[in-house]
């Protein structure tokens, strides 16, 4: 974190406390890496409307569309920071999606 932004590296699914993880299904992993983004911005003072850039990488290209659903639940109307996705087959843990981004503070 700097003066003018916040970063968020990478987090996976596989990342959260036994019992908790929600690996396997892409949707799921999708939503629960954002609720966890939420959770930290909340912690920082931030909200999400001030998302500047995400990264999302997939272990398998042929899940956007389902990480997509997910992703679009999370954000409000139609504003959407940028974003960029990526296929990355060996994602920490065996998680289909990490999440990665940028936040104006």
């Amino acid at each position: 974190m700097d003066d003018h932004y916040a970063f968020l590296s990478g987090l996976v699914a596989a990342d959260f406390p036994a019992g908790l993880e929600v690996l396997g299904d892409v949707a799921a992993e999708t939503r629960a890496v954002l609720t966890a983004i939420s959770s930290i911005l909340d912690e920082l003072q931030l909200s999400k409307d001030r998302m500047l850039k995400v990264e999302v990488h997939l272990s398998d290209l042929d899940d956007f569309d389902a990480m997509d659903a997910a992703y679009r639940e999370f954000f409000d109307g139609d504003a959407y920071p940028a974003r960029t996705t990526t296929q990355s087959q060996r994602l920490f843990g065996d998680s289909k999606v990490e999440i990665t981004c940028q936040v104006r503070r």
